[in-house]
């Protein structure tokens, strides 16, 4: 399992120890570099410092500068000098003989096998070579630079915990609020406070927030649901009680018929209610995303209309395709058949005998497909075309037709969810309703 504070600990002492070993390795050559040219400039120093003739008059040969008992860090210096001559007229070590170097100044030599590092100065007739062996300077150059590194290796420790602290004192906000979050009943749905929070957590708290407020949205749209729902099956169902007792009261066969009769209106009034609920609270607009594919639009209205050919031949009604223009839709088939089936159910409940209801589809020059359904029924007030598409609302002109108030509500919800509009008009004629429902443009409707 990821997790943050691990990443972030491993990848901060990651670049800490590798910065913390380049910059190691830096010091260190730097550090032994400088030494030796510090080490030169003594050499030089030395050699400025000493006079020849005071040196020869008052020091006999072997004499010099020897290193001490102790290893404090110095070094001997070896000193010589040569006459015009080449002959060598003091030494400091009988046993360390450097031979005369061709020009003044630095130079590196090779004695028994070991290297010395020698400034040659010349002083009249005599040449002063003072001299230091180069593994001794090496040593001095290695001790220097490690204790140059001293600090890196202490603070490297410290450092680590700084960051384990850090990380862990950054990551304090997020684990607070996973703990508030964590405390919660399922129905705390309030915001979560952004006041406070650091500015990386406040997308996150704003994300999260506004999924609560979609979340508790959702579930009052389920409560209301639900209470709406066991409000108007109360009607039908204690109808179907009464009618269920004058049936078993009744005494002749005709009315014993009859209240059978009223008992199956009834049944089957409960059922398309029960029938128009369950289809409402499957319209989610997510899961409509997710089936989405391209839709012909008018195969989908000619099998609704031949599915409702034999209900329109009895009621005497003419329902046809007027019009038909190739159009298709970017949504779900299923979804979109519902559309078609409570349009055209709608328009057949209201339409009367020797009526006529006209479905067109036609493509719109700007926008996607148009889809109309158009009868010759009672129609709707305009002051109330925009409640008719509320749950279980039925206007003051529907009469004795039997419905839910489900029909258009389901309609709403499925062209929103495929971001349709809709809207509600006079027929031609004066009398009627005229349906609209303007989907929007796919690619393939898309000039090129």
């Amino acid at each position: 399992m990821t997790s943050i504070r691990r990443t972030l600990i491993v990848g901060l002492m990651a670049g800490v120890l590798a910065i913390a070993l380049l910059a190691s390795f830096a010091t260190y050559f730097t550090a032994r570099r400088e030494i030796g040219e510090l080490q030169d400039l003594q050499l030089k120093q030395l050699a400025y410092s000493t006079r020849i003739d005071d040196l020869l008059r008052g020091l006999q040969p072997g004499i010099g500068p020897r290193k001490s008992g102790v290893d404090d860090g110095v070094t001997e210096l070896l000193t010589q000098i040569w006459n015009r001559d080449g002959v060598l007229v003091y030494w400091s070590r009988p046993d360390s003989e450097l031979p005369v170097t061709a020009t003044p100044g630095y130079a590196t030599v090779r004695v028994n096998h070991r290297d010395w590092r020698v400034y040659t100065l010349v002083q009249g007739t005599h040449a002063l070579q003072v001299a230091q062996a180069i593994d001794e300077r090496e040593a001095i150059a290695t001790r220097t630079a490690l204790r140059t590194l001293l600090p890196f290796i202490v603070l490297i420790p410290l450092l680590g915990v700084m960051i384990w602290f850090g990380v862990g004192r950054g990551l304090s906000p997020l684990e607070t609020m996973s703990r508030a979050l964590g405390k919660r009943r399922a129905d705390a749905l309030a915001p979560l406070a952004e006041r406070g929070l650091p500015e990386e957590l406040k997308p996150l708290a704003a994300s999260v927030n506004a999924l609560l407020a979609r979340l508790d949205a959702a579930l009052g749209a389920q409560r209301r649901f639900t209470a709406d729902a066991a409000h108007e099956l109360r009607t039908p169902l204690a109808a179907l009680k009464l009618q269920l007792d004058v049936a078993r009261r009744v005494g002749d066969d005709p009315a014993r018929v009859a209240a059978y009769d009223d008992l199956e209106g009834g049944v089957a009034r409960a059922s398309h209610l029960v029938d128009q609920l369950l289809t409402l609270a499957r319209v989610e607009p997510e899961a409509l995303a997710t089936r989405a594919v391209d839709c012909d639009l008018v195969a989908l209205a000619k099998d609704a209309i031949v599915a409702r050919g034999a209900l329109a031949a009895k009621k005497r009604v003419d329902l046809g395709l007027a019009r038909e223009t190739p159009a298709r839709v970017h949504g779900d088939p299923a979804s979109l058949a519902i559309l078609l089936s409570n349009l055209l159910d709608n328009a057949l409940r209201y339409t009367p005998a020797g009526g006529r209801i006209d479905v067109a589809i036609a493509c719109g020059d700007d926008s996607g497909a148009i889809l109309t359904v158009a009868d010759t029924g009672p129609g709707i007030p305009a002051d109330e075309r925009e409640r008719v598409f509320d749950r279980f609302f039925r206007g003051t002109d529907a009469g004795a037709a039997a419905g839910s108030g489900l029909g258009l509500s389901i309609v709403k919800r499925i062209a929103d969810a495929h971001g349709a509009a809709i809207t509600l008009g006079d027929a031609p004629e004066g009398t009627g309703l005229v349906v609209t429902v303007r989907f929007p443009q796919t690619r393939s409707d898309t000039p090129t």
